[in-house]
């Protein structure tokens, strides 16, 4: 249910969850909003429903859209001068209307000591709603308050709605898109070293960018942006190298079998050994010479990082395509050598760096000492996205603390002629999609009880098993046998769709508490809650011994009370 699904699956889980055995389902209003002193006339139409016609069409457009799209019109009408756009949000009470529209108190301001301007922001209001078009979607609006103007949204419209979804599947429910081809960034862990609770935010907000792209229509190409170059593999290689007598001609697949104790043995030489340092830079300044032996090294160290990585994204899953800050290492001479010849770079204190407006700190595209950084590869990689891999919108997730660094990127991509000037409908367009941080439950970083950073694989081993004893726990008080097959294909659905969910009911912008209680709560906004929903709507089907592909098939609709 949380992984990604394919269009062909997607309409199939929709029309279950909507199902009943009559095909008769109420209406509930969506939303709410602030109390109703004043109603108006229904706004009637006998037009067909819109969303038939925009499904002949083959368009989409929101429930929230359409509303939004009638208000312009009453505005342009009653207020064209003002040439105002829509503030359209649900309402927050049920009991008085779905949405809601906020114009009323900001233009009646606006309007203030002008020649005509109404008396009050109740006046602007009715004005808006005795100028709203001829309609089959609002049933009646309301007044509220100062002026605020609700809606209810009519049962036949919905009705048409839900059929149109039914019969076509929700795909047809997907938004046009501007871009067809989109690069998303994401995860992006660093080899020889294991993915921990940091990562998981990026994974799993990246793949769902990626997921509702791909459903839109976008071509996407998922990139893992894998640090998997720099001064770490010298003493990586270096290392390994002294592992065995015959050096790094007789390294094997078991000297990088546990890349955790081979990072940690190396880094603790480096940081304690003077000539293992030494020793350690001359193995860098070999590899990025090209040293076959090096390379090889380095190679397997790459290689079996992926697998690793791999084993996560499966559990998970994710799709990614693998592609390291390695993969751009020969573009940097020349890319370094174009913002020079066109005087985006300049060199200062020896270094060739790019000046950005507004920015105390310039971004350092080549060392001092000729070496390039992550901000050459990244100057690297967005020239490679949008001319070679000829992308409309390339999207980075990673936390927002890294705001600045792209900030800063992406204005020098801009000051190159890669990018289109900020504010510009042309593409490409860039975007940064920051995120805040995983905490424990005492609002601190989240950590081990011995301080270390929490590992992924263990976070997901726990919410498994917490799963896992859950439903089996279950099981034995009901007196029903406990399958270990179904049990852990149970687990699996349940553990990984809890941390997924739990991580993107969040904000994305402001940190959140890690909870394995809170996440796998049987009541209330949880994954867990969903499935158990979605497995009782399936039994009521189940059990209804209707097929509802034939009702469907045979012109039965859904009917809104």
């Amino acid at each position: 249910m949380f992984s990604k699904l394919s269009p062909v699956t997607q309409p199939d889980i929709y029309k279950r969850v909507l199902r009943s055995s009559s095909l008769h389902i109420q209406r509930s209003a969506a939303s709410g909003g602030r109390a109703s002193q004043t109603s108006t006339a229904a706004v009637k139409s006998t037009q067909p429903h819109p969303a038939l016609n925009m499904a002949e069409a083959g368009q989409s457009v929101t429930l929230r859209g359409e509303i939004s799209g009638l208000f312009k019109s009453a505005l342009s009408s009653a207020y064209p001068a003002a040439e105002e756009q829509p503030i359209i949000a649900p309402c927050n009470n049920p009991q008085f209307g779905d949405y809601q529209c906020n114009n009323a108190m900001g233009l009646f301001g606006r309007l203030k000591g002008k020649e005509g301007a109404p008396k009050n922001p109740r006046e602007v209001a009715t004005a808006i709603v005795s100028s709203l078009p001829d309609n089959s979607t609002i049933a009646n609006t309301s007044l509220a308050g100062p002026g605020f103007i609700n809606c209810k949204v009519s049962s036949e419209y919905l009705a048409a709605r839900i059929n149109a979804l039914m019969q076509q599947g929700v795909a047809s429910l997907a938004p046009p898109l501007r871009y067809s081809r989109v690069v998303v960034d994401f995860s992006s862990p660093n080899v020889a070293k294991e993915m921990h609770v940091g990562h998981l935010r990026s994974t799993i907000i990246g793949d769902t960018i990626a997921n509702t792209l791909e459903f839109c229509g976008a071509d996407v190409l998922r990139l893992n942006h894998i640090g998997d170059w720099g001064t770490q593999f010298g003493m990586l290689i270096e290392h390994m190298a002294e592992l065995r007598p015959g050096g790094l001609a007789e390294s094997r697949d078991e000297d990088v079998a546990d890349l955790q104790q081979l990072y940690r043995a190396a880094k603790k030489r480096f940081d304690d050994e003077e000539a293992f340092k030494v020793r350690a830079r001359e193995a860098v300044t070999r590899l990025q010479s090209g040293d076959e032996e090096c390379i090889a090294a380095w190679q397997r160290i790459c290689d079996a990082s992926r697998r690793e990585f791999e084993a996560i994204y499966s559990r998970l899953g994710v799709t990614l395509q693998g592609r390291g800050e390695s993969f751009y290492n020969p573009m940097l001479k020349d890319v370094v050598e174009e913002l020079r010849e066109k005087g985006v770079a300049e060199v200062s204190d020896g270094a060739t760096c790019v000046f950005v407006e507004g920015c105390e700190v310039p971004l350092i595209v080549q060392k001092s000492d000729g070496g390039y950084g992550y901000a050459s590869t990244d100057m690297a990689a967005i020239k490679q996205r949008v001319t070679q891999e000829k992308a409309d919108w390339v999207i980075y997730v990673t936390d927002i603390g890294q705001a600045p660094h792209f900030d800063m990127v992406f204005a020098a991509a801009r000051k190159a002629g890669w990018l289109p000037d900020k504010g510009s409908k042309q593409g490409p367009r860039v975007s940064h999609v920051g995120f805040g941080l995983v905490l424990g439950e005492d609002g601190k970083k989240f950590k081990t009880r011995s301080g270390d950073v929490v590992r992924l694989v263990e976070l997901l081993d726990e919410a498994k098993a917490r799963c896992k004893d859950s439903v089996k726990q279950r099981r034995e008080e009901s007196g029903e046998p406990a399958d270990e097959a179904e049990l852990e294909a149970a687990a699996n659905a349940m553990g990984y769709g809890a941390v997924k969910y739990a991580d993107l009911k969040n904000s994305r912008l402001t940190n959140y508490k890690f909870s394995f209680d809170a996440m796998l709560e049987l009541k209330g906004n949880t994954a867990v809650y969903l499935l158990y929903a979605h497995a009782r709507i399936a039994g009521i089907v189940r059990k209804s011994g209707k097929d509802v592909e034939a009702l469907l098939a045979g012109g039965a609709s859904v009917v809104l009370g």
